[in-house]
């Protein structure tokens, strides 16, 4: 093959990773994968038609969702181990964006969901294409941890009128709950019987036998003791007929301002989604030590949710929980999802009768199983004992979610978490540097054996400067040096005290115009005090912008250092003030 047709493949396989892996699987890794692929098709289809149900859709939706998102993440994502199909956070995000727009036909609620599933796998390949895998990094763990948190609490309020044969209330989660204790006296006996068996055995397996696949063992048992004991004749809500055969690719049909309506709702559920998948694909990274492309796993997630949505499925993504039975299943690599896209294929279309006897209650125990595993109770716990805020945080998203709804509560957590990264970085510490005992300039009060340099004031700030700290760098600059001479701004130092600022810039890769700005009025307020100012570890784009932005010129082109130790030699060499 030549140079070009090498490049080429090397460049398509960049965007299709199959097509790398392929080639180097090794065959000895089959039967594991095979075996793995099976356990989460077990796992899969029971949890895909509860899913379907949560979402406000067929069961069939959640089953078409596993025929696209299996297959086409095994082809575009770069993690082994994630499966990623409908979770159970991204499919209440669709209900509740879905709901919220008042559709008036089953018709038109299918239409509208299909399409928020392709506009979320739209923003996921844009966001993939223009290298945006860091904007996981921006939603604060705490705030999105109270957030899934509410959602469990979501869901499982609303499932109790399926476990207990009532009919559900309206409003938020706090009225739908006391909605449903005050018809307590309406529950019918047999619903209630197959819920709590249900649970026990999802509970029981869970807990006494992990490798056992409980869902698909209580989908079976569900199935076999609706028909046995006709307990549909006893008032026990069914499934009822689940369509067979291939789903129909069509892109839906949904009026223009409708669409714009969810584009909002899509960008968050992506967010949401993306921020659970990549901490799942991460951890097995690590596991394995493998190299996990973020910007790829964007566009991967994109290609499972477009697929799915013209197929007529759910929001896919990439559950912890779902992986870590692949992984404990033995899978080695992407043929695990692969073959259970296979198993599904097969289900669609010939399995689906075996469904109609379903019980709800049983979906309903499926979904509040699963959602269990998102109340994090201990991590609410670790976080009041170690920061006390940011739990105050976590728990106002959740009570938001419960109080103002899903999307509120999403908006909320969002916009909470882009604060809090603001508001951090607006406010960095300033730290006086010292010599230790190998020459390194380091914290002095971390390191309480360095020693500071007479009449020269060495400072760091422990952020990038820019736009929004930049002022707050120059008042704690000042305000040090000042207290250093004893003096006030516009007084000379007395004797002792600060001559010169060396002001370490080693983590502000770049300046922008405030930056620049604030830096010559920290020139211009130390000058008044008799201070002189100079700069060190100014990387190449900072000074290009020092230059342009007429930096240089206020404080002087012959104060840019490229390190600490030369900065401090020449405020020595000026002598004291």
């Amino acid at each position: 093959m030549d140079r070009t047709g090498a490049s080429a493949q090397t460049s398509l396989a960049r965007w299709l990773p199959i097509l790398s892996w392929a080639r180097r699987y090794d065959r000895r890794w089959l039967t594991t994968d095979l075996v793995a692929g099976f356990t989460i098709w077990g796992l899969l289809v029971p949890e895909m038609i509860a899913y379907a149900g949560l979402a406000g859709l067929p069961p069939q939706a959640g089953l078409y969702t596993l025929l696209a998102s299996l297959g086409l993440y095994a082809a575009f994502g770069t993690s082994r181990q994630l499966v990623v199909a409908g979770t159970s956070a991204a499919s209440v995000l669709l209900f509740a964006t879905v709901s919220g727009l008042g559709p008036a036909t089953a018709e038109d609620f299918t239409a509208l969901a299909a399409a928020l599933v392709l506009l979320v796998g739209v923003v996921f390949v844009l966001a993939g294409l223009l290298r945006l895998g860091f904007l996981a990094d921006f939603l604060s763990r705490p705030v999105m941890d109270g957030f899934v948190f509410g959602l469990a609490v979501f869901v499982a309020v609303r499932q109790l009128p399926k476990l207990l044969g009532i009919e559900g209330g309206e409003g938020n989660s706090v009225e739908q709950f006391v909605h449903t204790v005050g018809h307590l006296g309406d529950v019918n006996g047999p619903t209630l019987a197959v819920a709590v068996a249900a649970l026990a055995l999802l509970f029981g397996l869970g807990r006494f036998a992990p490798k056992v696949p409980s869902g698909l063992v209580v989908l079976v048992a569900g199935i076999v003791g609706s028909s046995a004991l006709g307990l549909v004749d006893h008032g026990v809500a069914i499934v009822g007929d689940i369509p067979g055969g291939l789903p129909t690719v069509a892109v839906p049909h949904v009026a223009l301002h409708d669409l714009w309506v969810l584009v909002p709702s899509a960008a968050g559920i992506m967010l949401v989604i993306y921020s659970e998948a990549l901490g799942a694909a991460s951890a097995f990274a690590d596991k394995y030590r493998y190299r996990l492309d973020p910007d790829q796993e964007l566009v991967a997630l994109g290609a499972a949710n477009l697929g799915s949505g013209l197929l007529g499925g759910l929001a896919a993504g990439g559950s912890l929980s779902q992986s870590a039975v692949n992984d404990g299943a033995g899978a080695r690599s992407e043929v695990s999802p692969l073959f259970a896209a296979l198993l599904s294929l097969f289900t669609v279309v010939a399995l689906t009768g075996l469904f109609e006897d379903l019980p709800e209650a049983v979906l309903g125990a499926l979904i509040v199983h699963a959602v269990t595993h998102l109340m994090k109770v201990k991590q609410l716990r670790t976080l009041f004992r170690l920061s006390p805020s940011e739990f105050v945080l976590s728990v106002l998203t959740l009570t938001a979610v419960l109080v103002f709804d899903v999307l509120p509560a999403l908006i909320l957590g969002v916009v909470v978490s882009i604060l809090l990264v603001v508001g951090r970085a607006s406010r960095p510490t300033v730290s006086r540097l010292g010599r230790d005992g190998s020459g390194s300039w380091v914290d002095v009060d971390r390191h309480p054996g360095a020693t500071e340099v007479p009449g020269v004031l060495v400072v760091r700030p422990n952020a990038p400067l820019f736009y929004a700290n930049a002022q707050a760098v120059r008042d704690a600059v000042v305000a040090m040096a000042l207290a250093g001479g004893g003096g006030e701004e516009g007084d000379a130092v007395g004797e002792g005290g600060v001559a010169a600022v060396v002001l370490d810039l080693q983590a502000s890769d770049d300046l922008d115009l405030t930056s620049g700005e604030h830096l010559v009025k920290l020139a211009e307020a130390l000058d008044r005090a008799g201070v002189d100012l100079c700069l060190s570890e100014v990387h190449a784009p900072a000074r290009a912008a020092a230059e342009a932005i007429g930096l240089a010129e206020g404080v002087g082109d012959d104060r840019f250092f490229p390190d600490v130790h030369r900065a401090v030699a020449w405020a020595e060499s000026r002598g004291p003030a």
